[in-house]
């Protein structure tokens, strides 16, 4: 969701520079701002009890991002840490719910996206919990597609590697490895210089 900085500005958000590698807030954390990137991109993901990290998200610029535990008052399922050096917009959860109520087309538009959240989580579970590895890889570059607003004949050049896909899907990297192997032998997709076409 992308709101507008000069009404985040006005409501007294606050840009700041991020360096690489920073955690934003860890999990666990109680919520107390509302984010918005204005460049750069941010990872949230935590760990599990078998200490393996998991994705939950990766936000780029113009898209906000931890959200949801904001309006429940619960603390953040997951850690948020930028990927690259970044710029983000930071609003008070207060003065963030005063500006919703005085623009209601703006809690329309966060109710849209917390009601995606929700359906993409769900769907997510369903295909990570029912299926063999090629299918959760493959809903998951489905997916990818489908954000980037790609055509399904039109192939899509994977900005993830394979560990990132391993950590998105929960599966292990050397499984990924593996299932990419056989996807791309049954021509559903390409490899073209260790690069992932889809």
């Amino acid at each position: 969701m992308h709101i507008d900085t000069d009404l985040l500005y006005t409501w007294g958000a606050v840009a700041k520079k991020v360096p690489k590698n920073t955690i934003i807030f860890y999990e666990n954390d109680p919520p107390l701002y509302f984010y918005q990137i204005l460049e750069g991109t941010v990872k949230m993901n935590y760990t599990n009890e078998d200490g393996k990290d998991l994705t939950i998200g990766v936000f780029q610029e113009g898209n906000s991002f931890g959200e949801p535990p904001l309006f429940i008052n619960q603390p953040y399922p997951a850690a948020a840490i930028t990927q690259t050096d970044c710029v983000i917009l930071k609003l008070s959860k207060t003065n963030f719910f005063s500006c919703l109520e005085e623009n209601p087309e703006i809690q329309t538009n966060v109710i849209k996206l917390l009601a995606w959240k929700i359906y993409n989580k769900i769907v997510f579970s369903k295909n990570i919990i029912n299926h063999k590895p090629e299918y959760r890889i493959q809903y998951f570059l489905d997916n990818l597609k489908k954000q980037h607003n790609f055509t399904s004949s039109k192939r899509m050049k994977i900005p993830y590697t394979r560990q990132e896909i391993a950590d998105f899907t929960g599966l292990r990297v050397e499984t990924v490895i593996r299932t990419l192997s056989i996807m791309c032998k049954n021509k559903k997709l390409e490899i073209i210089d260790h690069k992932l076409f889809y």
